[in-house]
């Protein structure tokens, strides 16, 4: 386990994780609003 760790990180967005819980997309690390679909298409 210790020589687990030593290459273990942080998550990087890891304040991002309750959006993730509740069903908020994400596409390449960016939150996906209405607004975003709506100028990307």
């Amino acid at each position: 386990i210790q020589a687990a760790a030593k290459s273990w990180r942080r998550l990087n967005g890891r304040n991002q994780l309750p959006k993730v819980i509740e069903g908020i997309k994400f596409r390449n690390g960016v939150e996906v609003t209405d607004a975003t679909k709506t100028s990307a298409a």
